[in-house]
């Protein structure tokens, strides 16, 4: 613009030699006009370059602001790439925690079903063990009452028991004083084939056939009948007392043609003999006597010599215990 003006001034010079003065006066115009409007321009000059300066001012904040969003732009799209690692890695983990998720659940369901097939099967053993804790509640209540039915039933025989023990406390006492009496009543006679033994809960008088009888007799010896008389008195004492006689002969065979037919016979016959002298005036009960005849089949000595032959040739008067009482005891 400037450069402009200049021109136009060195035009104006030049023409000014040979221009009226109507031209000059209108170049003089003219230029002053030009003038005017180069201090109008060199002012707007100025104003634009002021307002370019400012503008320069302006595009450096907007470069410097355009290369800071570049930075921040890169900075922001590294954090999103970092982000979206990120995200990936949490995505991936996420699926591998889905992945256990579903599988603890498939598991957590096995394991349910498993538990609650235990559980079921629990549960009905244990209904089964009520019921069978019942059942035994039940046996145990009637065994209980059969406990104490048989608790009581042993006591009442545990009663009796101890009542028959006395009882045959009693009789055994009673034996012992009876073949004390009889032993005592007798006592002249021991040493003449006589013996008084207990034996069994029974009292054994046992007389050997010289004491009694002479050889194939049934007549009793007025010795013999002495001491059955002695003890006639002691069996009168003692109404309580059975008395069983039984005769017994050696094995020898008895002699044809008597009355007798046999050792059966004579035995029993002997046993007879006495049974009538312990009657005779003594007072005793006949129902308290029994009478035997064991022959030659019950000797207590089998040899076959004369000593044996002796010994099995005797009578024996048994006195027992009447254990009627005893027996009623027992069937209680």
């Amino acid at each position: 613009m400037m450069r402009r003006i200049f021109y136009i001034i060195i035009g104006l010079a030049l023409l000014g030699s040979c221009v009226p003065t109507s031209e000059f006066t209108q170049l003089s115009d003219k230029s002053n006009s030009l003038q005017g409007e180069r201090d109008v321009l060199m002012a707007e000059n100025e104003f634009l370059t002021v307002e370019n300066r400012e503008m320069r001012g302006k595009i450096d904040k907007v470069e410097e602001q355009e290369l800071q969003n570049i930075q921040d732009s890169i900075r922001i799209h590294k954090q999103v790439q970092d982000l979206e690692a990120e995200i990936a890695q949490l995505e991936r983990k996420y699926a591998d925690l889905q992945l256990t998720h579903d599988q603890l659940l498939r598991g957590n369901a096995r394991e349910t079903s498993r538990l609650l097939n235990e559980l079921q099967s629990t549960q009905q053993d244990l209904a089964t063990k009520e019921r069978l804790l019942k059942e035994l509640e039940a046996n145990v209540a009637g065994q209980r009452q059969d406990v104490n039915r048989l608790t009581a039933e042993l006591e009442a025989r545990n009663a009796r028991l101890i009542e028959m023990e006395n009882m045959l406390y009693q009789k055994d006492k009673i034996l012992d004083d009876l073949r004390q009496k009889v032993a005592d009543a007798l006592m002249g006679f021991e040493g003449q084939g006589l013996s008084v033994t207990r034996k069994d809960g029974k009292v054994y008088v046992s007389m050997d056939e010289k004491l009694l009888f002479q050889s194939g007799s049934t007549v009793v010896d007025p010795n013999g009948v002495k001491a059955l008389k002695q003890l006639s008195q002691v069996l009168a004492r003692n109404p309580e007392i059975d008395i069983m006689i039984e005769g017994h002969t050696d094995d020898v065979p008895f002699r044809q043609g008597s009355s007798i037919k046999d050792n059966w016979d004579l035995s029993v016959l002997r046993a007879t003999s006495i049974v009538r002298i312990l009657l005779d005036g003594s007072g005793i009960d006949p129902i308290r006597l029994t009478v035997a005849g064991r022959g030659e089949f019950l000797p207590v000595d089998p040899a076959k010599t004369p000593e044996a032959r002796r010994k099995n040739r005797r009578t024996e008067i048994i006195l027992s215990p009447d254990l009627s009482e005893v027996f009623r005891i027992l069937e209680l």
